[in-house]
């Protein structure tokens, strides 16, 4: 069965939902929370929340009348496994330059 569930890594391409991920990573939040902190109207912002929480990055919680959205974890962590390779690959890099570097400028003191 296909899986027709929207991309996360397409849910992080809009600078808008980025900033909604940031806001609710320390504390849940409502819509209305959310959008106050947004020059976009809410509607808006209710279509971000609802991209955010069909690819599981948000999870919605009802207490009382109101639906609190918080961050998932597990599906945070799905990108950070995504981009550790990377950022291993890049380390070493930028470890191999610095060495590199430090030989070249202490061949120049000498």
């Amino acid at each position: 069965m296909m899986n027709l569930r929207r991309d996360v890594f397409q849910a992080i391409a809009d600078p808008t939902r980025r900033a909604i991920l940031l806001l609710v990573a320390s504390q849940s939040m409502t819509a209305g929370a959310i959008a106050s902190n947004f020059a976009s109207a809410r509607p808006t912002v209710s279509k971000h929340l609802q991209i955010l929480t069909e690819c599981q990055l948000l999870t919605q919680e009802q207490n009382g009348r109101e639906i609190y959205y918080h961050l998932n974890p597990q599906k945070m962590k799905e990108i950070a496994d995504f981009i550790e390779p990377f950022r291993k690959m890049w380390d070493e890099r930028f470890n191999k330059l610095e060495t590199v570097m430090k030989k070249y400028q202490s061949k120049k003191i000498e």
